[in-house]
């Protein structure tokens, strides 16, 4: 047994995988773990693009592979969090064009990562679905949409990532149902914050906001997809990761939402991104995919079960992101 081990044995310390923990929250998650003693692992199609990973091992490769699968299971893990998956913003999933690829990469990982972690006995397992399993019908009204994590059904969501998603979570109770798996499922809404893509058509609104004010000079105009008005709600990074803690300490088995209440438009995210960079933009409506018209989490199973909710304001995750893409423009610019 190596040195590692042995110390981790006396202490008691837990092993953690973290499957995505390359991107944007499966790099914070890996941080999160080790705060708390975990010792580590990261698996990954590449290593985290803005930060050097906190995790004691790392393997780069694809989880679609089985063989990869197998390499990265070499080990007996206490949890596993099952972040990977072929995903970005409103200009990846809403196109059409990488359907196929979004369905069929983030089944494979997941039927393989669920096949490895029943033969290797894992201890606890968590599946990040995602709000875009919520049927289209129930978000048409932007000012009142319904998420609660029983409307889920009659199943219609608006993408083929939704879907996929929503088969997963079928995955992961089937494998508990059969298996005795020990599985957590949380439905994240629009997590944001530094260290995530902010450029290449795969980030998120709050990223694609902060860039795009960032970029422009006082009186100048950004873009805007559709007429603004569209809501969502969007959630902190620190604050979702408090969530899935919670969720994997808990028997709560889920699905449950993990996102805000704080529900605002696409115009006042770019008013609240102007407020924060003291700077004046006009704003173009242009044509675009815009996935539904209004979407935000519903609270209150997470309270009931977990006695908890997020409590970070929008404008605070937002003056931090800002913070942070203003800081990579200038690194670009030089």
């Amino acid at each position: 047994m190596n040195r590692e081990k042995t110390v981790a044995k006396k202490r008691k310390v837990k092993y953690a995988l973290v499957c995505g923990a390359g991107g944007f929250i499966g790099g914070h998650l890996v941080q999160r773990l080790k705060n708390e003693g975990f010792i580590v692992t990261g698996a990954d199609l590449k290593k985290h693009e803005f930060n050097k990973t906190a995790a004691d091992r790392f393997f780069v490769g694809n989880l679609t592979d089985p063989k990869f699968v197998n390499k990265v299971f070499d080990q007996k893990y206490d949890e596993v969090y099952q972040l990977a998956a072929d995903m970005g913003g409103a200009g990846y999933i809403f196109t059409g064009e990488n359907d196929s690829n979004i369905m069929t990469n983030s089944a494979l990982i997941n039927l393989n990562v669920l096949r490895k972690a029943v033969e290797t006995k894992v201890g606890k397992i968590f599946y990040s679905s995602s709000a875009c399993i919520y049927p289209e019908y129930n978000q048409l009204d932007p000012n009142n949409p319904k998420l609660s994590e029983e409307s889920a059904y009659p199943a219609a969501p608006d993408s083929e990532y939704g879907w996929e998603k929503l088969f997963s979570e079928r995955l992961f109770l089937a494998y508990h149902r059969n298996f005795g798996l020990e599985v957590r499922i949380a439905r994240f809404h629009n997590i944001f914050g530094p260290q995530g893509t902010w450029r290449g058509g795969r980030e998120k609104a709050p990223a694609a906001m902060c860039r795009k004010v960032a970029e422009s000079k006082e009186g100048g105009v950004i873009e805007i997809w559709g007429d603004g008005k569209q809501t969502r709600s969007f959630l902190y990074v620190d604050e979702c990761l408090e969530g899935v803690r919670r969720l994997m300490d808990s028997d709560f088995t889920g699905p449950v939402n993990i996102g805000s209440e704080e529900m605002v438009t696409i115009n006042e995210l770019a008013e609240l991104v102007m407020k924060i960079a003291n700077k004046k933009v006009k704003l173009k409506h242009i044509k675009g995919p815009l996935g539904v018209r209004g979407r935000t989490s519903d609270n209150k199973l997470i309270k009931k079960k977990l006695g908890w909710k997020p409590t970070t304001k929008l404008e605070d995750g937002l003056r931090e992101t800002y913070s942070w893409i203003s800081a990579q423009l200038e690194k670009a610019a030089k």
